[in-house]
């Protein structure tokens, strides 16, 4: 029977789309409904300082399964062109995934739902189950799909169909004697929000205040051209509504996944991860959007913060983590925590949690400091302070953390912090040198957060593989079982 043996469980991955760290019940949101993630966090470990690599969906999605920064596996932005057809470009070709390391230890892998790595109408190497979508984003009702590789339509509410099929491998793979990895990939929350979603959660939020959502004037950096996110502005209640409602969707679907566990008796015996690919501004800091909701892009704690719930009964005692963890962290942690052998063919930025997650302590030698990169735009956090610094000349952010956790006050050009900003600053310096590939990096690029075209050549400024221009508009068909 599958994964009966708890020092090597099989995995349940789910990844949600645009969630901000905010987006949960058991984070402290008050007015959002999430009763499944709430029982994973209660009865597992909830971080409260997750970041991501990069606060756009394809960078981040990369760099959780190759364990490398942006500018060493060469995803900088989503992936706008390439994902399938004649023109299809596999981004990660050649790379060594943390999926690849599972299957080779014997793990039977599965994709269900969002990819946007390109190349999504060719299932991967090391995967007996790949129902993917067809790009990064769509409606929720015709949703382009890729079975095994044959393009579908999908006419149901897409969170539904995705958690069927997330069923349908379960109850595929307990009989078999092989533990099973499956990577379930909504594409919810992200947008489009307005009339998009099943009538019976919008209306549980006919009366929500949205206090969690405060309202702000836009951002002084605001990028507008994107339809969805334009509407959060005009229509910030409807978009609000449509977004708790698509949480609350998948919730309900997370539910059933969960469950189908129990009734297999899979649970002890399977490691249950749940986090987002980014985070996601719903109005906070005058921003609808992520790390490309500003240009230049930005680095708020809202877009570079992620939830993450990591659960196995018996193996994982319950209880909130506030250490500052990264994503790149968790390639070597699951290659710990499995006990997948496996030797990196150089040195990366992670470095295993797992006593986190075993023992509820970190080591002693930890550095308490995170980073960050979206092309020019750069990170370095402590628990104390965060550096932003933008490429070639700026304008860079300095914020005291302890006073102002909102990051409010930009101290960067303030007499008196000169000496943090050039700690801060030769730490990044020292950081990216030691695991940025010279040929990929982003700094120097023109990355602006509306689309990634192409492979990052080995020379060259890269200009013409990054898009300039906003997306294209969604076309959303109101269905009779959506809000309106």
């Amino acid at each position: 029977m599958a994964g009966r043996d708890a020092s090597r469980p099989n995995v349940l991955f789910i990844l949600s789309d645009d969630q901000g760290p905010w987006a949960m019940r058991c984070a402290g949101n008050a007015e959002i409904i999430t009763p499944a993630l709430d029982g994973i966090a209660a009865a597992g470990l909830r971080f409260t300082d997750f970041f991501c690599t990069s606060p756009v969906c394809s960078p981040a999605r990369a760099s959780l399964l190759t364990g490398d920064i942006p500018s060493r596996h060469g995803v900088h932005d989503w992936i706008r062109a390439g994902n399938v057809g004649a023109e299809r470009i596999d981004y990660l070709d050649g790379q060594t995934l943390l999926t690849d390391v599972a299957a080779a230890a014997g793990y039977r892998c599965g994709l269900v739902g969002k990819w946007h790595l390109g190349a999504s109408d060719v299932p991967r190497a090391g995967y007996v189950k790949w129902f993917a979508h067809a790009s990064g984003m769509s409606p929720y009702y015709d949703a382009p799909m890729l079975d095994e590789g044959r393009p579908v339509k999908v006419a149901r509410y897409l969170t539904d169909e995705l958690t069927d099929h997330a069923l349908d491998f379960l109850r595929d793979e307990a009989p078999r004697a092989a533990p099973f990895w499956l990577s379930l990939n909504y594409t919810a929350p992200h947008y489009p929000w307005i009339d998009s979603h099943p009538r019976e959660y919008t209306e549980l939020y006919a009366d929500c205040a949205f206090a969690s959502c405060p309202q702000e004037p836009p951002h002084p950096f605001t990028a507008h051209g994107n339809p969805a996110t334009d509407e959060g502005f005009r229509r910030p209640r409807e978009s609000l509504t449509g977004y708790f409602a698509s949480m609350t969707a998948m919730d309900a679907g997370i539910g059933r996944v969960l469950r189908e566990l129990d009734a297999l008796g899979l649970r002890e015996s399977t490691l249950v991860i749940f986090m987002s690919d980014n985070g996601m501004n719903c109005g906070h800091h005058g921003i609808w959007g992520k790390g490309n909701g500003t240009r230049p892009q930005n680095m708020y704690d809202t877009s570079v913060k992620v939830p993450c719930l990591i659960s196995q009964p018996g193996r994982i005692a319950p209880g909130v983590c506030d250490a500052l963890v990264s994503a790149y962290d968790l390639f070597p942690t699951l290659v710990d925590y499995l006990g997948l052998p496996h030797t990196p063919r150089r040195k990366q930025p992670g470095r295993s949690f797992r006593p986190l997650l075993e023992e509820g302590v970190a080591p002693h030698d930890r550095d308490v400091v995170v980073y960050d990169e979206y092309g020019p735009v750069r990170m370095v956090r402590t628990r104390e302070w965060k550096y932003v610094h933008r490429y070639p000349d700026g304008p860079h952010e300095l914020y005291d953390l302890a006073r102002d956790p909102g990051e409010r006050d930009n101290l960067a050009d303030r007499g008196g912090r000169q000496s943090i900003v050039a700690q801060m600053r030769d730490r990044m310096h020292a950081w990216f040198t030691a695991f940025a590939d010279p040929a990929l990096d982003g700094a120097h690029r023109r990355i602006t957060g509306c689309g990634q075209l192409g492979k990052v050549p080995p020379a060259g400024d890269g200009s013409t593989v990054f898009a300039a221009d906003p997306i294209a508009p969604l076309s959303i068909a109101a269905r009779p079982e959506a809000s309106r």
